[in-house]
């Protein structure tokens, strides 16, 4: 890692970590090593934390480490860049960008990492979110950014938790958990209906 490198990622882990914790350390420590790749979730402004937060709460739920952090496409291109180029090093394996208006996050993230990258389209603006859409889904061939609804946060954790389940049969085990349990929900709001109905 170049000396510029390791300055963008002593930058980015004070801003993320004091923004998200305001303990000084990255939250991935404070949920304990297990061996398993992390994710990170990036976001363009504090702005997107009350929408882009569901994800952080979802990896947690799956126990699965994250980092989360403030960056910018555009008015922080070096730090964001530098971060993409070392995610893979640095144990990540899945990147998260959330973004609004011209959502260009995701994007530059792909443009600098063979990591999977997953966009989140974020609301607002004189489009409400249109213009995030297209920017984020829109990627030239070669770069291929897996972009999620608009504010889809916790959609965004879930393919996270899929694509590091392909090695892992502990989390693959809690996602089949998680699809029961939304199936046993259905079942008992399907059961209430009928006997509302008799």
């Amino acid at each position: 890692m170049t000396t510029g490198e390791r300055a963008g990622r002593k930058d980015v882990d004070r801003l993320g970590s004091l923004f998200l914790l305001g303990t000084g350390l990255p939250f991935y420590l404070l949920l304990g090593g297990n061996g398993m790749k992390k994710v990170a979730v990036i976001m363009g402004s504090d702005s997107d934390w009350p929408q882009v937060k569901a994800a952080c709460e979802q990896l947690k739920a799956f126990s699965i480490p994250f980092e989360a952090h403030i960056m910018s496409a555009h008015r922080t291109p070096e730090t964001a860049a530098a971060f993409a180029k070392g995610a893979r090093e640095a144990g990540f394996g899945v990147i998260i960008a959330a973004a609004g208006m011209a959502a260009h996050l995701a994007g530059a993230m792909a443009a600098n990492t063979t990591l999977p990258v997953i966009g989140i389209p974020m609301k607002g603006g004189a489009l409400d979110g249109l213009d995030a859409l297209l920017a984020t889904v829109q990627m030239p061939s070669g770069l291929p950014v897996a972009t999620v609804a608009l504010n889809g946060a916790k959609n965004a954790a879930v393919l996270a938790a899929q694509i590091l389940a392909v090695e892992d049969a502990a989390l693959a085990g809690k996602l089949d958990a998680a699809r029961a349990d939304m199936a046993a929900q259905i079942a008992g709001k399907e059961a209430k209906l009928q006997a509302e109905l008799a």
